[in-house]
């Protein structure tokens, strides 16, 4: 059982899948950062507004206004943290769109010198079975 699952964990795919969920991870790190201190700050000297505060007291005992302190002091629902969240897939995916198109992009051109090569004609192909044929019976 044990040679099994290493035979699983090492295969390209695991490894692969294992790499992609810590840059993952790392790029989640960066987009949070981004969309926090740099977006939303933008929009907050727009307008006034910060999201990061935007929120609803779910009973009476909550009083304050702030989210930090709203949490203390009893259930709050954070719909601007929501927002944020939000936000941050919006990025992800639009960057994420950016790379499979630049990467499709690629992958056609690829495609296209292979395709643009031309193919060696019949003849050459068949004398160059013979010569090989010759020089393993010589």
């Amino acid at each position: 059982m044990f040679e099994e699952f290493k035979k699983f964990a090492l295969k390209g795919n695991v490894v692969d899948l294992a790499i992609g969920v810590i840059i993952g991870a790392a790029f989640s790190k960066i987009v949070d950062s981004l969309v926090s201190d740099i977006i939303m700050p933008f929009f907050g000297a727009l307008g006034g507004l910060d999201f990061s505060n935007y929120f609803l007291g779910l009973n009476t005992g909550v009083t304050s206004g702030t989210l930090d302190e709203a949490k203390k002091q009893g259930a709050v629902l954070a719909y601007g943290s929501f927002v944020t969240a939000a936000l941050n897939f919006l990025i992800i995916a639009f960057v994420l769109f950016l790379v499979v198109k630049g990467l499709n992009k690629l992958q056609r051109k690829e495609q296209a010198k292979q395709e643009a090569a031309p193919a060696k004609p019949e003849e050459v192909v068949l004398l160059g079975e013979i010569r090989d044929l010759l020089k393993t019976k010589g």
